[in-house]
């Protein structure tokens, strides 16, 4: 689909930076699981570096059951209601470790909840019940050879079968979407339900008590509000939607790992993605995952995207390429030696500056820019203005 739009456009160098429709979809579900991450840590203030376990739990919840492994939930249970099995079974998850976890504060609620989650993920590692090897995890067995369904249970109008190689394909205008196409489009409906949702409860008055717990928790508490319950619900719906992204991770990719589920890192790169697309905004983490992504493959030495490096090998041609330019140094040896798998550690470098001079992200840093968020000066500069009086807080750039 890339490729098509680029051509169209006559811009073939539009097409280095442009992602694969399978990259754009791996940026929605993950990109849930850093909205979920941002919903308790950046609207509450309570960093939980342990998030990999939910999103580990919905992953690989949704396997376990197509395979027929969870009791009183056959292969043939609905993908949307494994998706809400996984869901609730996060939200156990999150209560248990809550309860403990949020007696503490700063950087021991951090650690504590990534104790938690390193717990799991060796248990995992080790549960010969999940996979026949463990340490690689579990896949949708051969008894289920069709994609996951996702959409209305019961109503075949409305479903849609997800994964890279299960998906349908649909004919829409004279147009055929294949199978990752379709999922892109699944996928992202679901996504953006799972965002409405966080954004309702963000915008009602227990949203409100979430983030003044984060301004100041010691001043809640002193107008009354119980701050361990709040906090407990919110790592609590949190976790639901964490599972909710494992489970269409797994749904797509049809099977898992303790390596790319459970594990600490993966949690780590939803506060990469945060960060970068800024706290508090919980649209924000969705475009930090779009521009890691973006980056990436863009530096990639495959060049998915179309890419850097193989951009520059077909452009420039071999006898640039053969020029000596250091030494003996050729500059096509030049270039492969700056790019050719060397996309995390650039990645790494655009994080630390994006910590040192754009600390709101690029979400928070366009409100600032325009003066809040972009619906309500919308609203105020292209309406009526009456809509400013009814969200006078938009300005401190809470809510998204």
């Amino acid at each position: 689909m890339y490729h098509l739009l680029a051509n169209s456009l006559g811009l073939y160098e539009a097409e280095i930076l442009l992602p694969g429709v399978e990259t754009m979809t791996a940026v929605l579900y993950f990109g849930l699981f850093a909205m979920s991450f941002d919903f308790v840590s950046g609207y509450t203030g309570y960093l939980s570096f342990g998030h990999a376990a939910f999103y580990g739990t919905g992953a690989y919840t949704v396997i376990l059951v197509a395979n027929g492994a969870v009791p009183l939930l056959g292969p043939g249970t609905p993908f949307v209601v494994s998706l809400l099995v996984a869901g609730l079974l996060a939200v156990l998850l999150a209560l248990v470790v809550g309860l403990v976890s949020f007696r503490l504060s700063g950087v021991y609620f951090a650690m504590i909840t990534l104790g938690f989650a390193q717990v799991l993920y060796v248990f995992i590692r080790g549960w010969d019940y999940v996979a026949s090897n463990p340490r690689d995890g579990p896949s949708v067995s051969s008894t289920h050879p069709e994609g996951f369904q996702l959409g209305v249970p019961g109503v075949d109008q409305l479903n849609v079968a997800i994964g890279v190689l299960t998906g349908d394909e649909v004919t829409m205008l004279g147009h055929t979407l294949g199978g990752t196409a379709v999922s892109y489009y699944a996928i992202g409906a679901v996504v953006l339900l799972c965002y409405f949702a966080m954004q309702r409860i963000i915008h009602s008055p227990f949203g409100r008590v979430m983030i003044a717990i984060r301004e100041n928790e010691e001043r809640a508490v002193a107008i009354g509000y119980d701050t361990y319950r709040y906090k407990l619900a919110a790592f609590a719906v949190s976790g639901f939607f964490a599972a909710i992204a494992g489970g269409l991770f797994a749904g797509f990719r049809r099977s898992a790992s303790p390596e790319n589920s459970f594990y600490f890192l993966t949690t780590g790169d939803a506060l990469l993605a945060s960060i970068i697309g800024g706290f508090g905004t919980l649209a924000g983490p969705l475009f930090g995952r779009l521009f890691d992504e973006t980056v990436r493959e863009f530096l990639s030495k495959s060049g998915q995207g179309g890419g850097l490096l193989p951009y520059l090998r077909a452009g420039l041609g071999e006898e640039t390429l053969s020029t000596p330019v250091v030494g003996n140094t050729s500059l096509g040896t030049l270039i492969d030696t700056l790019l050719n798998g060397h996309a995390s550690l650039y990645i790494g470098i655009v994080f630390v500056l994006f910590v040192l001079y754009v600390p709101d992200g690029l979400l928070g840093t366009v409100r600032q820019r325009v003066g809040g968020r972009l619906a309500h000066v919308s609203a105020v500069r292209f309406g009526d203005g009456s809509t400013a009086n009814a969200t006078t807080d938009d300005a401190t750039g809470e809510e998204e």
